[in-house]
């Protein structure tokens, strides 16, 4: 009984032993992996500077000038008979169907039915694919 509460209390010792042996190194793992983490977040933070500095530059207003002179010689600053309402706009164009087009042009539309009272017929998607649209439909899909 002696002889096996020694064998016993050794595999505990060498299994506490294993045990504490992994727990170091991932321990020192997970410390490389934040040590490596920190250098990464220093580097981009040294980026973002650079950005802003490379930014500030770009943004100085003599050069702004300078390229608003060159690019920009007839631009006029904005005067108040230039502003006008939003009604005096004109209407936005419809849309136009060019492909609907040609198959007229070249004759391929399908001829509507000769009794134009006739009750239109729905599409393989039924009334409800169709309410609310009067675009036209091929095969059960709205275009």
């Amino acid at each position: 009984m002696l002889r096996f509460l020694n064998i016993a209390a050794i595999l505990a010792l060498i299994g506490s032993a294993v045990y504490a042996y992994s727990i170091k190194y991932q321990t020192s793992y997970r410390s490389e992996q934040i040590a490596k983490t920190k250098l990464e977040i220093k580097a981009e933070h040294d980026a973002i500077g650079v950005l802003r500095a490379e930014w500030a530059f770009l943004t100085r207003p003599e050069r702004i000038q300078q390229l608003a002179d060159r690019y920009l010689p007839d631009l006029q600053p904005l005067t108040v008979d230039k502003v006008v309402a939003a009604r005096a706009l004109p209407e936005r164009a419809g849309h136009v169907d060019a492909i609907g087009k040609e198959i007229d042009m070249l004759g391929l539309a399908s001829t509507p039915p000769a009794d134009a009272s006739a009750a239109p017929t729905t599409p393989k998607g039924g009334a409800q694919a169709s309410r609310g649209s009067t675009k036209p439909q091929v095969a059960g899909r709205q275009r």
